[in-house]
């Protein structure tokens, strides 16, 4: 039997108007410290964020996501918070913010492949 691997993740939302609390999964931060992992994956369907929120820059919102991905990869993208542990680049990931692009709460979970289920979250929860 594989070894399971503790994991701890995020769905990132698209949240245009916070005081409508509506929302769009957009992508997913998983962090698993016994596997040394900080990853993002995401996903914007222009035309369902465009459906529900006509006056969107999807642009930005893409730009927003990127950073989020910079933060993971510690580049040049996710700015001087890249420079930090993977642990505290997942705390600040998955404070909440009054931005266009929110984290929802964490959860967590076991896995035997953390990059694998950060694809089945994906697949699960954004597409």
């Amino acid at each position: 039997m594989p070894e399971l691997l503790p994991y701890q993740y995020v769905v990132m939302r698209c949240v245009p108007r916070v005081e409508r609390e509506e929302f769009v999964n957009v992508g997913v931060v998983l962090h698993s410290q016994a596997a040394d992992l900080l990853q993002a994956a995401w996903h914007v369907d222009t035309d369902r964020v465009r459906a529900l929120f006509p006056g969107l820059d999807v642009a930005r919102l893409c730009d927003a996501l990127a950073f989020v991905e910079g933060v993971c990869a510690g580049d040049e993208r996710g700015g001087s918070a890249a420079a930090q542990s993977l642990g505290q680049r997942f705390g600040f990931l998955k404070a909440p913010r009054s931005t266009v692009l929110q984290p929802g709460p964490v959860h967590g979970g076991l896995t035997a492949d953390p990059r694998a289920e950060l694809e089945h979250l994906l697949e699960r929860l954004v597409r």
